[in-house]
């Protein structure tokens, strides 16, 4: 940095807040470091006493740290996404959409291991909202060489590191099993749960059945359900390892591909997901343990956003829920590592 005088300070990057104190009203910044310095600011600065300041002076090889700021806001920022005006050399996004955020985390973690620069963002594979903050990144020296913010873009290539998937509109159908509740000996309590986890996604619902536990019937109604067009179809109860439970059979009868029957996530362990083949597309087929019936969150809430936005799940994906996948019944939910933020 060099020191210069304000009034020919036009054009120059300033290295330092400039502070204005008003008795009684004010003291604050009225330039913050990194703020180009315009015509019309040389006024106010000389109204505040600053008749030098100290300024960015340009060396080949070396980048201020809004330019190195927004190289990084280029490797992170994709569509559905806004960026707020670089402060500080600090640029956070922001979601401009409902649906599944997702991070490419080798990536992350190569270019926060080359130090001097930073990345911070929210949990991926969890559902954000038009508006939400999605991450901040800065530049940690005022200064950087260019040669490692080249290293960063090496280190990222290819696809931005962060991704918006928006939700797909579905239809649903609910395979409600248990004799209990087709003989009409319980009232099934499982369906209006199903109904406002969907309710919180574009679905609608084409109705709920109740077959019983008889396998057979249980894979023909899933079967009915994705004749009739269904793109999800959600099957409640029946999914322990009781000779009566007989819902995995029932789904794997279907025809469809297990990719794992059981996760490592409480409450949630007996989940199991499936994909059926049909007309080039792989239909989500989920078995739901009792516990998604009177649990505030369990391992359906961190499957359902992904299947709303299309986001395949792979079994090795499910494997990796275990840390972080054991709900404490915090009274702000954290589960799984602060992914919900609202109270059980």
């Amino acid at each position: 940095m060099r020191e210069i005088e304000t009034t020919k300070a036009a054009g120059h990057i300033l290295c330092h807040d400039i502070t204005q104190i008003i008795k009684g009203e004010k003291k604050g910044p009225v330039f913050r470091k990194g703020h180009v310095v315009r015509e019309e600011d040389i006024p106010v600065l000389l109204s505040v006493g600053k008749e030098h300041l100290y300024v960015w002076e340009k060396t080949e090889g070396i980048l201020h740290e809004n330019e190195g700021a927004q190289i990084l806001r280029d490797i992170c920022k994709n569509e559905y996404m806004s960026e707020s005006e670089i402060k500080e050399g600090k640029i956070e996004l922001t979601a401009q959409t409902d649906g599944l955020f997702k991070i490419d985390r080798k990536k992350l973690l190569a270019v926060n291991s080359l130090g001097e620069m930073m990345i911070a963002s929210r949990h991926g594979d969890f559902p954000v909202k038009k508006g939400d903050k999605l991450a901040g990144m800065r530049i940690i020296p005022l200064v950087i060489k260019e040669e490692k913010m080249e290293r960063a873009k090496e280190a990222a290539k290819g696809a931005p590191v962060f991704q918006i998937l928006p939700y797909r509109e579905k239809k649903a159908g609910i395979v409600t099993t248990g004799s209990e509740i087709s003989k009409g000996l319980i009232q099934d309590t499982f369906g209006p749960v199903i109904e406002k986890k969907l309710g919180e996604f574009p679905v609608e619902i084409m109705g709920q059945v109740y077959p019983g536990d008889d396998k057979e019937k249980i894979t023909e109604e899933i079967l009915g359900f994705i004749e009739q067009g269904a793109d999800l179809v959600v099957c409640t109860g029946g999914m322990s390892v009781d000779p009566d439970d007989r819902t995995p059979g029932a789904i794997k009868d279907t025809g469809a591909e297990i990719i794992s029957y059981g996760a490592p996530v409480l409450p949630g362990a007996m989940l199991l997901v499936a994909y059926y083949k049909k007309d080039g597309k792989n239909i989500p087929i989920v078995g739901l343990p009792g516990c998604v019936m009177y649990a505030k969150r369990t391992v359906f809430d961190l499957v359902l956003p992904r299947i709303m936005a299309d986001d395949p799940i792979k079994r090795e994906e499910l494997a990796a829920l275990g840390e972080g996948g054991l709900c404490l019944n915090c009274e702000v939910c954290t589960f799984p590592n602060c992914g919900f933020g609202k109270g059980r």
